[in-house]
């Protein structure tokens, strides 16, 4: 057998690999202005996705929006009036930050400890191990 008959029967015992690839994806923000608060109905889906509480997120939000936070429920309660637009944007901020992995852009990490300002990042797909600024 030739180079190109071994090479052809190596590519047809291969298994073939499905054309479908589910991709992650960042929850879109379901939010509802009321008077004087905006609402974010599905800070259950955005943490289950994240892997992280409901809390965590909260204080990430309170800090980046600049305005008191509450959870009551499964409703995230925001003292002020944030569009749509702008907190999916500090949710992909937060997602971007503290939940993809820097080295192989996977979801699936964790925070290892937490000291002087920093948290470490532990992803366990790679084994990657960072620090990143704590919120």
């Amino acid at each position: 057998m030739n180079y190109e008959q071994l090479l052809n029967k190596a590519f047809s015992e291969l298994p073939t690999l499905s054309a479908e690839k589910v991709d992650f994806e960042i929850p879109v923000a379901d939010s509802l202005i009321q008077g004087s608060k905006t609402l974010l109905k599905n800070i259950d889906q955005i943490a289950d996705k994240a892997r992280r509480s409901k809390e965590d997120i909260a204080k990430y939000l309170t800090k980046e929006l600049a305005a008191p936070i509450s959870i009551n429920g499964a409703v995230l309660e925001i003292n002020a009036k944030i569009n749509a637009q702008n907190l999916n944007v500090k949710i992909k901020s937060y997602f971007d930050t503290y939940v993809i992995c820097k080295e192989c852009h996977k979801p699936d990490t964790h925070f290892g400890g937490r000291e002087r300002g920093y948290v470490t990042m532990i992803c366990e797909a790679c084994g990657a191990r960072y620090t990143v600024k704590s919120y």
